[in-house]
């Protein structure tokens, strides 16, 4: 049997590939938490650093599963109550992942597949893929993915994308900062895996961590609070083994690799 979604690791990078081609990789609730389990495993291995999101076939992921969605209308209050804590707990587990977290996107990532790749730190696409929350043109709302985004663009942008439900190109969505880097589909590949080796290699991994504690807490938190908890995190870092040996390393003048 086909997985839904596959994992594989190289030179400290974890690629979690969507394998749903045929279907427009679209999300349902096995392949949820097929994601879910895989990003969780990635993020107890002490030999990767990096993580790669991409897709099988032409499209990154098409949001919900349209068979899927038949069957909402059938759904108990419990059942979507269900549904929707899983998709929440995916989104939560890559956006607290105690790694980099690239997005590979090489084709169009619409409504909860836009919500993915959002949720990375780092987001790479092809010129031609469509980015957009297509939620209220069905009657639904993009009620996960607006709590992340407000964060990530700003109230403005969030109520041009989701209020209008329209699709964007990879140029506005750059423009936007949904996404960093527009990239060919020759590339795309070798482009990522040159991000992901570098930062592999050049970044302390409980540097990577505690920074992305930092940034969420200086978003969630006050500014006296975030600052009490930046306060902890600092004394926290340099009594690190990490803080050491890149302390001696640049005092040494000596080359370091993590």
């Amino acid at each position: 049997m086909t997985e839904l979604a596959e994992y594989k690791t190289d030179n400290r990078i974890a690629y979690i590939t969507l394998n749903r081609p045929e279907k427009r990789n679209a999300l349902n609730p096995e392949l949820v938490k097929s994601l879910t389990n895989l990003f969780l495993k990635a993020g107890n291995d002490e030999e990767v650093k990096v993580v790669v999101l991409k897709a099988a076939g032409e499209v990154f992921s098409a949001g919900a599963d349209l068979e899927y969605l038949q069957t909402l209308q059938n759904n108990s209050s419990q059942d979507n109550l269900e549904d929707t804590v899983a998709l929440k707990n995916l989104f939560y587990s890559i956006y607290t992942l105690p790694k980099l977290v690239i997005a590979q996107v090489e084709g169009h990532a619409i409504a909860g597949g836009c919500g993915l790749a959002a949720v990375c730190d780092i987001v790479f696409a092809v010129p031609e893929a469509k980015f957009g929350y297509t939620e209220v043109k069905i009657g639904f709302v993009p009620a996960l993915v607006a709590c992340f985004l407000v964060r990530k663009l700003g109230e403005g942008r969030v109520r041009e994308l989701l209020l209008s439900g329209e699709l964007i190109d990879a140029v506005k969505a750059s423009d936007y900062g949904l996404i960093n880097f527009v990239t060919d589909k020759i590339s795309i590949s070798s482009q990522v895996r040159t991000y992901a080796e570098r930062a592999a290699a050049g970044v302390s991994g409980n540097s990577l961590s505690i920074t992305k504690q930092l940034i969420q807490s200086a978003q969630n938190l006050s500014l006296e609070e975030s600052l009490e908890e930046a306060v902890r995190l600092n004394v926290k870092t340099r009594s690190s083994a990490d803080c050491k040996k890149g302390i001696a390393s640049f005092l040494g003048k000596k080359k370091l690799e993590w």
